[in-house]
Parts: structure tokens; C-alpha cells; sequence
């Protein structure tokens, strides 16, 4: 662990695997693929656990869903055919800054793609598109949307403006 300083703040960087598996079936149709999970996500097990990150209320919203616990997350993407993973598998990073990621090793994202019917690829924000494209441009046939991200910390979207954005999931699963 290293550590960096900007002003009279002392962050550490750390070097960070990601610790839980992906979440998809056979039968996914949509893959949403975010960067790295958060240092929250990392202790909960399981994907976008910080309670400012807006993807689940989105999804909740979307889809008239309550979900309370992994459990109901799982239980909904499996039923409406959505695959959830993220672009790095292992990264230095700072406390959970999208923007300080380096030494990255990437998630084999071809795997889900051979695995499952994913026909749409949904990327959650700049980050992880920028990462995507850099690692896994060659191994993925499919276009790539990049929407959003509904970090806490992309504070000029609006929950109303994530919503419009977003609706492109639901959408693609209605018409596939």
C-alpha cells in the first residue's frame, strides 16, 4: 500500500482484486459493466453497495421493483435477463476513485459474451468505457453504449436525467 497526499489529506493506494463473481445466467440478454466495485461494493460482496450510488434506486425506478438485500438484486437481474460485471478484475486505486485506477488486469469480458445471449452491452460510465475499449476493444463483438454513470460523484445528473438515460436498458430488453 502507497500512500499519496493532496494537501493535508493522506490518501492510500492500494492494489485491489476484485472479490466477488460476476452475476449472469445463460439466458442474459443485457450486460452492464461498470470499472471496479467500490471499497463498500468490495466489503459487502456484491455490486454497487454504497448507498449514494444511485444504480439500483435507478433500477428500482425503471423497473417498479423493491430491492432490499443481494439477495432481491440477484433474484431481479436473473429475471429480467440483465448480466452485471465490471471491466477490471485487479487495479491500484485509491479509496474508491474511478480516476486513480492504474496496473490494470481486466476481466475476460468474452467470457459472459460466450457463456450467455447477451445481445446489448450497457457500460456505466467514462471510466469503465475508457477501460473497456482499451482491454477488451478486440474480444467484444457487440457496440458498446456508454451511459452515465450513477456514481454519487457524477453530481450533474440529475436521479430524473439518470432515469432518461438508463430507460435505454429497459427498452432493449423489451424489444429483444
Amino acid at each position: 500500500m502507497k500512500a499519496s497526499r493532496k494537501g493535508n489529506i493522506v490518501f492510500s493506494v492500494m492494489y485491489a482484486t476484485h472479490s466477488f463473481p460476476s452475476c449472469y445466467d445463460s439466458e442474459s440478454r443485457i450486460l452492464i459493466l461498470g470499472s471496479f466495485p467500490s471499497v463498500v461494493s468490495r466489503e459487502e460482496g456484491f455490486y454497487y453497495a454504497h448507498r449514494s450510488n444511485r444504480f439500483w434506486p435507478v433500477m428500482e425506478s425503471l423497473f417498479s421493483v423493491s430491492l432490499k438485500n443481494i439477495e432481491d438484486k440477484k433474484t431481479f437481474l436473473h429475471s429480467h435477463h440483465i448480466a452485471l460485471w465490471d471491466v477490471v478484475s485487479e487495479c491500484e486505486i485509491t479509496s474508491s476513485s474511478d480516476a486513480s485506477i492504474r496496473s490494470v488486469v481486466p476481466n475476460d469480458i468474452e467470457k459472459i459474451l460466450m457463456e450467455s445471449r447477451v445481445e446489448r452491452i450497457f457500460v456505466n460510465g467514462s471510466k469503465a468505457y475508457e477501460l473497456l475499449k482499451r482491454y477488451n476493444s478486440e474480444k467484444i463483438w457487440r457496440a458498446a453504449v456508454k451511459l452515465p454513470s450513477t456514481s454519487s460523484a457524477n453530481a450533474s445528473f440529475s436521479f430524473s436525467r439518470l432515469l432518461d438515460e438508463w430507460s435505454a436498458v429497459k427498452t432493449s430488453l423489451e424489444l429483444s
